[in-house]
């Protein structure tokens, strides 16, 4: 079923492109020097997780991690992975890995966001800054991230309870996790998302969040209430 996703609105680039792919439950929006018009790269990505999950069916329902296969393709391999280091099951980094494949693969030489569902893959060569989408809160849509060129290729990844229709055992507004590895940012958002039931959740959630490698920043939105850590700059949307 097709859920609009009326924050691409605001995303803006002077001299970037807006391309949209949609294939079955999958749906990106890319920004690059270029239109996109290889679906058949989300085709394939999204082909090896069906087939994988024919053979091994715990793959698509576990929420807890599974066992490394060396066997498996090197992307669900991965999945297998960064879901290890945060404590979840793979699925919960699926929308970052068709990100981050889709980026690295097609874009190898060239500036590039692709977000999924608020799963970002960026590769840029200025200063960025990444609006954060929190629902009701009244942080939602006045604060932003901002990420400098230097910095990138980074993932920036998103989870809420309240908002979207990704799973989530929590009820925060958002939770966004910055990463080099942005299959490992999708997993812990998910993995930190569960821990905050409530504002006064926030604290040990961060203090979870340090406790996952390679995590680089997280913050976490709860109503009125917002927490952060990491090597982020928290940038209001007024002044860009």
């Amino acid at each position: 079923m097709y859920e609009a996703r009326d924050y691409r609105n605001s995303i803006k680039s002077s001299h970037l492109i807006q391309s949209i792919c949609i294939e079955e439950e999958t749906d990106l929006m890319i920004m690059s020097s270029r239109t996109f018009e290889e679906n058949q790269e989300v085709r394939r990505l999204r082909k090896l997780v069906k087939d994988y999950i024919k053979k091994h069916g715990e793959f698509e329902t576990s929420l807890v991690p599974l066992a490394l296969d060396l066997e498996a393709p090197h992307e669900i391999h991965h999945m297998l992975e960064a879901s290890a280091k945060a404590g979840v099951g793979p699925m919960a980094t699926v929308a970052g890995m068709i990100s981050h494949y889709v980026g690295t693969k097609m874009y190898e030489d060239q500036e590039v966001m692709i977000e999924n569902g608020g799963d970002i893959y960026l590769k840029s060569k200025g200063s960025k800054v990444i609006g954060v989408y929190a629902g009701d809160s009244p942080f939602s849509n006045q604060v932003g991230i901002k990420i400098q060129g230097k910095d990138t290729p980074i993932g920036i990844c998103t989870s809420a309870g309240t908002v979207g229709h990704s799973l989530s055992f929590g009820n925060a507004d958002a939770v966004v996790v910055l990463s080099k590895d942005t299959l490992l940012a999708d997993a812990a958002a998910t993995a930190i998302g569960n821990r905050v039931k409530g504002a006064e959740d926030i604290k040990i959630a961060l203090e979870f969040a340090r406790t996952i490698e390679g995590i680089l920043g997280v913050v976490i939105i709860v109503g009125e209430d917002l927490g952060a850590f990491g090597d982020l700059e928290l940038v209001s949307l007024y002044d860009q």
